[in-house]
């Protein structure tokens, strides 16, 4: 693949990165190209504890999952705001295709930060109802339904 600009960073010194920032201490590993990374965080002195799974294949896109504690029990039953995936609990932290995110870009400068604003905004709305971190969530892909024929659908 050509790509012009900064350099693509591998899953290696996208690990390097993330155990060298103070900020997300933790513990992952590289294999065959993909990075896992565990941290624990905690979005002010007041908060609760996190733990934070970051998964990235080279040249993908990170994907950041709250494993601990249940956010859909800390919801008590609401939808949760701003996610991917209410089960698995995946965490929208950025607009695909707006350039907020690129593999030129250090996860441990852009991803890890959000992750604690996300939480931040997550314990505000736990208490308010509202979701206040702002942000848009991509359209899912137009589908578009098979041309009818004859009426049948066939």
């Amino acid at each position: 693949m050509l790509y012009h600009g900064a350099p693509l960073l591998t899953a290696v010194q996208q690990f390097v990165n993330l155990k060298i920032n103070p900020i997300c201490r933790g513990e992952g590993g590289v294999r065959l190209g993909t990075l896992n990374w565990e941290f624990t965080a905690r979005p002010d002195p007041l908060s609760r504890l996190y733990l934070v799974r970051i998964e990235f294949r080279q040249g993908g896109v990170p994907q950041v999952f709250v494993i601990d504690p249940d956010l859909n029990l800390l919801a008590e039953g609401r939808k949760l705001p701003h996610v991917y995936d209410q089960t698995r609990v995946q965490l929208c932290l950025y607009l695909p295709g707006t350039g907020e995110w690129s593999p030129s870009r250090r996860i441990s400068e852009t991803i890890v930060p959000r992750t604690f604003l996300w939480l931040w905004y997550f314990e505000e709305w736990l208490g308010s109802d509202a979701w206040k971190g702002g942000g848009l969530h991509p359209r899912p892909p137009n589908r578009t339904a098979r041309p009818r024929i004859n009426g049948t659908g066939r």
